[in-house]
């Protein structure tokens, strides 16, 4: 799933994060909503 998705998927569910399998990287992530109804994305760092 692209982060993009993720984000409508969030929002669908009401809910304030959403984690997923990033389909670029094949990682897992996790998208967030901020104040400002701005959107995070948080990764892996190795």
């Amino acid at each position: 799933m692209y982060p993009e998705d993720a984000c409508v998927q969030m929002e669908l569910l009401g809910h304030d994060f959403f984690v997923f399998i990033n389909a670029e990287t094949e990682e897992v992530n996790v998208v967030y909503k901020r104040k400002g109804n701005t959107y995070g994305l948080i990764g892996p760092e190795y």
